[in-house]
């Protein structure tokens, strides 16, 4: 055998991911907001670990969108700017309307349960932070009802990208924000089940404009 074709040994990563898991909940929790430093020294002794972990992990928050690193400023939560919150909105838009096209067509009432149940958590939602997770937890049931592996991957290679653009939206505006999410997703759930392709279509775009309209406006 070519020695060069060989298989490299493998290596225990298991702390690196819990380590990246626990930042990654700390960001979305609200602990560090866009564009704060994530040290490494402060965050190992933090998750007691040595800094290894801490540096692997920030490396994989980094191929997920939620940290961007810059040799004269290290590791900080990624602030999106408005090229990225315009090239987010255009992706998630084009999965969005296949995966909807798919869930009307095809998607088993368990499927459509699954995404009204997951509505009904965001009517019980305690904060902004809270609804966020349950908003995207709304869309990975929006995406396992398409039954398509590949689109269902394509959505979670942007999905801490989405959480972290709804978080943006959080910010700049939230007044009146929890009411009217969980109405908005009340909505999308009669269309689905209704099977309307139509109106489910315009109203999926309809709650993206509004987070995009707020992110986009002047100041």
């Amino acid at each position: 055998m070519n020695d060069q074709a060989r298989v490299e040994p493998a290596r225990r990563r298991g702390l690196a991911d819990e380590v990246a898991d626990r930042i990654r909940d700390a960001i979305f929790a609200g602990a560090y907001p866009p564009g704060a430093q994530l040290r490494e020294v402060e965050l190992a002794e933090a998750l007691d670990v040595s800094r290894g972990p801490v540096r692997e992990a920030l490396l994989r928050l980094e191929v997920e969108g939620l940290v961007r690193s810059a040799w004269h400023r290290g590791a900080t939560v990624t602030a999106l700017t408005r090229a990225d919150v315009v090239e987010l909105d255009s992706l998630r838009g084009a999965l969005e309307h296949l995966a909807v096209r798919l869930v009307v067509s095809q998607a088993s009432e368990t499927r459509l349960d699954a995404i009204a149940t997951a509505a009904t958590r965001m009517s019980r939602a305690r904060d902004e932070y809270e609804m966020v997770r349950r908003d995207i937890e709304f869309h990975d049931a929006v995406y396992l009802a398409t039954e398509h592996r590949r689109l269902a991957e394509a959505w979670r290679a942007i999905r801490s990208q989405v959480h972290l653009f709804l978080l943006t939206r959080v910010r700049v505006r939230s007044h009146g924000y929890l009411a009217e999410v969980s109405h908005e997703h009340q909505e999308l759930v009669e269309a689905l089940r209704a099977r309307d392709t139509d109106t489910a279509l315009r109203l999926f775009a309809d709650h993206r404009r509004i987070a995009f309209d707020v992110l986009t406006e002047p100041e």
